[in-house]
Formats: C-alpha cells, sequence, structure tokens
C-alpha cells in the first residue's frame, strides 16, 4: 500500500482522561461532577472501547479490596500495615492509607449500579479472605463504564469520549503538561489533545517478558495482553519521576490458561502441594528466615509464598498442584451423613468452582474441559508466570505521586506532599492505577477510587490555574513524521526480497517483541531462567537492550494495526530498560520469588529499605536514578 496520508484533529479541553480502565471510569465519574459545577469539559481517550478496556476486561470473580469500616470490620489503618508487609516494607503508606479510607463508598457505587456482590442469609457479603468479596463479575467493566457514560453525557458537549485512539507522546508547555498526541487504530487521522491538566490511567505493562504460553499460545497471559506499559513510557517521556520499577509481579496461576487461584486458596480453603504431596509453605517455612520481619507477618507477602515454591521447582520437585479435589471434598464432608445434603452440597462446590473461571478467563474452563478435568477428582498444575509490571496488584510499579496533606507527619511532608493528590513531578499530570506507584493492592475497586481521588484534584488544580498552556506546534510535527516512518521504510524496501517478513532492511514489530522477550527472560530474570540474575546479566541486558533501539528505528507498519504495534514495543522497550536500571541499581534480593539476585542473595534492611526512583530527562534523554526514604506513618 502507499504511505498513507494522515488527517489531523485537535481537540481542545480542560481535563484529557487518558485510559478507560478502572481508575479511568473512576476519574470520568468524579470529574464529570465537578467539572459540572464549574462549566468545564472532560475528554476521556481510550486505546480500546470503554465497555472492555483494562485489566477488568473479562470480568473478575472478586472484589479483592473492600474494608466494610461501618460495619466493623477493617479500617484504613489496617489496610496499610498489610501492604507494607506484603511489600517487605517498601510502600507509601499515605497513598495506601488515601485510598483505604474512601474504597468502601465506591463499593457501594458499583452495587448500586447493579453488580452482584454474593450475600449470606444475613445480608453481609460473603468474604473470600480478608480483604475481598466474592461477586458475579462477568459484566462488572460493562457496569463500571456504563456509569462512566452516563455521567459524561451530563456535561452535554463538554464531556467526549474517544475510543480507538492510540495516544503516545506528551505534549509540554515548559515544565506544564499540555496535552497528548495519538493516533486512530481505525482511521488515518493523527490527534492532538490540548488540555489544562492531564490524568493518566493506561494500565501496566505485559508482554515484556517471553511468556509461558507461546506458538499457538502467544497472546495468552494472566494480566490482559494489551497492555503494553503505556502509563509508564508517557509519564517518564513526560520527565516525570518513577518509583518502584524493580518491583514485578509474578502471580502463581493455573498453568497454561492462566486462571487465578485466589478463590481456591481463599474460599474453597485449597492446599498447593508438590506431586509428593508436601504442602511446601509449611516445609519451607525455616528458610524464610532471612527475610524477617516480613517472614512472620500474616498473611505471608506474595512474594515469599512464590519463593517457597519456586525452591521445590528449582530442585526437580515440580509440577506443583493445585489440590482441587481435596479442597471439594473437604468443604462437602460436612454434609457426609446426609446423603441428599452432601450430594447437593457437591453440586454447588462444583458450580462454583466453575464459575470462579467463566466470571473472568474463560480459557481455564476451555481447558479443564479440554483435558477432561474435573476439579473434584484430580488437582490441577499450577506454575508461576513471566514477570508483570503491574502498580494495583502485588506489584508496585508507577509513578512518583503526591499525597494527601492531611495524614502526613513533619518528617514524611517534604518527600510525600507538593500539593496535589496524585500529581506527578510533572505540573498538572496526574497518574491513578497502574500509572500510580508504591501504593499496591487496590485491585480493581482501589483503583477506581484512585481514579475518583486524582481526577477531583486535577479539576482543583485547574480552576487554580485556569490558562491553556502552548502547545509546541513543531513537536506535533516530528510526532507526524516520526508515524510517517514505518510506512516509508516498508514501501522503499518491500521489493527487495521475496517475501515481506524477511529483510535486512527493515524489522517487523513481531520479531522485534520477540528479541524483547528472549532478552529480559535470560538476562533480566524471566521464567526461562528460573527468576534469577545478576549484575553481570542486567549491564548485558542494558547493552543488548540499547542495540534492539537501533534496529527498532528501522520497524515497519503495513497498517494502522501494525502501526499499533511497532508503538507498543517502543512502550515497552522503555519499561524494560526502567526495570533493568532500577534493578541493578538495588543491590539486594527483596522481593525472593519476584527475583533472586544470585550476587546479592540477601535483604539489606540498613542500606536498602528505600524507594528507588529514576527519571528520565526529556532534554538531554539521560537516566537518573534516586533513593527516596520510606516514611511510616501508620504505626
Amino acid at each position: 500500500m502507499p504511505v498513507p496520508n494522515f488527517e489531523t484533529v485537535e481537540v481542545t479541553t480542560d481535563l484529557l482522561i487518558l485510559g478507560g480502565g478502572m481508575a479511568g471510569c473512576g476519574a470520568a465519574v468524579e470529574a464529570a461532577h465537578w467539572a459540572k459545577k464549574h462549566g468545564l469539559k472532560v475528554t476521556v481517550v481510550d486505546k480500546a472501547a470503554l465497555d472492555r478496556s483494562g485489566a477488568v476486561a473479562m470480568g473478575l470473580s472478586a472484589i479483592n479490596l473492600y474494608l466494610n469500616m461501618k460495619g466493623g470490620e477493617r479500617t484504613p489503618e489496617d489496610f496499610v500495615r498489610y501492604v507494607r508487609n506484603d511489600l517487605m516494607g517498601i510502600c507509601r503508606e499515605d497513598v495506601v492509607y488515601n485510598i483505604g479510607r474512601h474504597v468502601d463508598s465506591t463499593v457501594h457505587l458499583f452495587e448500586k449500579w447493579g453488580l452482584p456482590i454474593w450475600r449470606d442469609e444475613e445480608g453481609k457479603p460473603i468474604r473470600s479472605g480478608n480483604w475481598q468479596v466474592m461477586i458475579s463479575g462477568e459484566s462488572y467493566k460493562i457496569l463500571v463504564a456504563e456509569a462512566a457514560k452516563n455521567a459524561l453525557k451530563e456535561l452535554g458537549d463538554k464531556g467526549e469520549i474517544y475510543e480507538r485512539v492510540f495516544i503516545m507522546e506528551p505534549l509540554l508547555d515548559g515544565d506544564r503538561i499540555a496535552g497528548a498526541v495519538g493516533f486512530s487504530t481505525r482511521e488515518y487521522k493523527i490527534y492532538v489533545f490540548k488540555a489544562k491538566a492531564v490524568l493518566c490511567n493506561m494500565g501496566g505493562a505485559v508482554h515484556v517478558f517471553r511468556p509461558r504460553s507461546q506458538g499457538e499460545g502467544f497472546g495468552r497471559s494472566w494480566y490482559p495482553p494489551f497492555n503494553s506499559g503505556a502509563s509508564l513510557y508517557f509519564t517518564t517521556r513526560a520527565g516525570a519521576e518513577q518509583t518502584c520499577q524493580e518491583v514485578r509481579f509474578i502471580p502463581v496461576r493455573f498453568k497454561d490458561a492462566y486462571g487465578p487461584v485466589g478463590a481456591w486458596f481463599l474460599l474453597f480453603k485449597s492446599r498447593a502441594t508438590t506431586t509428593t504431596g508436601e504442602e511446601y509453605t509449611v516445609t519451607r517455612k525455616k528458610e524464610l528466615q532471612p527475610w524477617e520481619p516480613y517472614a512472620s507477618a500474616k498473611p505471608l507477602p506474595a512474594n515469599l509464598r512464590n519463593y517457597q515454591g519456586m525452591l521445590e521447582v528449582w530442585e526437580g520437585k515440580d509440577p506443583l498442584l493445585m489440590r482441587t479435589e481435596e479442597a471439594i471434598a473437604n468443604l462437602a464432608a460436612a454434609y457426609k451423613d446426609d446423603e441428599k445434603a452432601f450430594k447437593k452440597k457437591m453440586k454447588q462446590l462444583e458450580s462454583e468452582a466453575w464459575e470462579d473461571f467463566l466470571d473472568m478467563t474463560i480459557a481455564q474452563a476451555n481447558l479443564w474441559a479440554a483435558m477432561n478435568i474435573r476439579p473434584e477428582q484430580k488437582p490441577s498444575e499450577i506454575a508461576a508466570a513471566e514477570p508483570y509490571f503491574i502498580g494495583s496488584h502485588s506489584g508496585a510499579s508507577g509513578a512518583w505521586v503526591s499525597g494527601p496533606e492531611d495524614v502526613q507527619t513533619e518528617e514524611s511532608k517534604k518527600d510525600y506532599c507538593w500539593g496535589y493528590c496524585n500529581m506527578t513531578t510533572v505540573k498538572g499530570l496526574f497518574a491513578a492505577g497502574d500509572a500510580s506507584g508504591a501504593s499496591p493492592h487496590k485491585f480493581s475497586s482501589g483503583s477506581f477510587t484512585e481514579g475518583r481521588i486524582a481526577a477531583k484534584a486535577a479539576i482543583k488544580f485547574i480552576l487554580e490555574n485556569n490558562t491553556q498552556p502552548n502547545v509546541d506546534a513543531a513537536k506535533v510535527e516530528e510526532f507526524k513524521k516520526w508515524v510517517l516512518r514505518p510506512f516509508e521504510i516498508f514501501e522503499q524496501h518491500k521489493d527487495y526480497a521475496t517475501t515481506p517478513e524477511v529483510n535486512p532492511n527493515y524489522i517487523v514489530p513481531r520479531q522485534y517483541l520477540f528479541r524483547l522477550q528472549k532478552i529480559m527472560d535470560e538476562y533480566a530474570g524471566g521464567w526461562g531462567s528460573a527468576f534469577t540474575t545478576n549484575k553481570y546479566k542486567l549491564e548485558q541486558a542494558l547493552q543488548l537492550l540499547q542495540w534492539l533501539k537501533e534496529d527498532g528505528e528501522k520497524m515497519i507498519a503495513r497498517d494502522l494495526h501494525e502501526l499499533m504495534r511497532v508503538c507498543e514495543n517502543v512502550q515497552r522497550t522503555v519499561q524494560a530498560e526502567a526495570h533493568v536500571r532500577t534493578m541493578l541499581y538495588r543491590e539486594e534480593t527483596r522481593w525472593p520469588g519476584y527475583y533472586y539476585r544470585t550476587d546479592c542473595p540477601k535483604m539489606d534492611e540498613q542500606n536498602w529499605k528505600c524507594f528507588v526512583n529514576l527519571r528520565w530527562d526529556p532534554n538531554s534523554g539521560e537516566w537518573s536514578i534516586i533513593k527516596r526514604p520510606v516514611h511510616n506513618i501508620i504505626p
């Protein structure tokens, strides 16, 4: 095809919300409320479509964060202590607390909008754990997206949604954000968004590392495969400081189809064992001693549970098994003296076992069916997945954001608070959900809540800084040329070889992705290297990434879909580099089970109980790394 001719579309707004996942929808709902009071315009832009965008796209079987403060079950202080222990002492307690004290109202909104929450005979939510409540959540995201759309409709012509638009670069006016530029994935259009404030909620990153599922299974992952590190890329390119980029998350999941294990551990009270029946979280308890005091925390931090299983695998005792048959039998045992009641209970448990996956990971139910697995009769294999970057789950990577002023101590205020909640170190640029760092375990309800918090603060920022920043037209033209380049390279060299996939003059995006994943898997502690790495490997990874970026200048696009893949590769590469640089800088193993540095195998509380932050300078193109202190705000 000839090089396409892109039309330029300019959109001017007050608040620009980037991303339509849970945080983005929360932001839209809250922003619309305050924008209507002050006559402001709100624009939401999503790479996909709001109905099925983000980590909750396929649905969910539980809301993983609900305190029920009114019912006296949990407090925000309890939540902070839980998060602090799970992340081995490294979290922004002010940001975590702020989410915790507001999250219940979000869950109440979800139920008001029609989300079915499981309740017992007394009307209490059925919990699968200390923080989780069970839901029938196959349409969870659709309900939340509908609420966001309805809120924006209330603004009339001052509420806009742009779907299927891929946001790439930030636009700056000096030290202030001025907007964003991207392109349509359906039409040959470049979009230039001009805004007084920008709220970034574009998700985390998957497929930076080589996935376990390859060949015909490529693209399968636990976290949505469409997340490519857009939040990190956008905020980094704006010059915002990042935090916890070394804290990748590795979930243990049912093997091959990535079905979640949470309901099995928490609701069904299942055990994970070796093939010989050894319950490794019990027998390997003493081996966690080097990571005290966190190894004595209840619940045990997720990475330490992972580590215990990895020790078994390293010794060749895999596969690990989820004892589904044992769990279901134990739960039904209470009815064993009543044959009719026993059969009824078994049927209920079997139904719930399948519904857990049908609500959120249909592929796992398909795999069970394809492999003739009946969970009440035999166990299923589980395995540690490849690493992900997700600031809303048990990982913590994201932008360094300002916390609430009212909870700060004298010591924390100078490091944690610079005015507006959830504003990054770039004036007018806010972050929430996976884009916001050092505040894990917010999950879906907490991400929605953080979107609300950030949106309200962004509206306040606009009202107090109510001028339209200038957009540099030269930067927009530079982006247009960059977008055309992959098409031009292909057009220039397409006839050199007999097949478009093999050509010495360019690289196809899919081939680039395979190279990136191989580098990260082998040198940065992926599953293929048993999640281990060292200084030599990390330094080699940086060199290989540099060469990869040079070859990336010759990536091609033959249509809009492939142009999107080019951009995703660029985003993932920045995520990879940020991860390697911070992992190399932190000379300890604080999170065994997420990664293990064989040359620094111990935790060092004296020197490394701190945040490792980094920043990319938009003017010089150089990276800098900064140590930031951890402040304990909650006793």
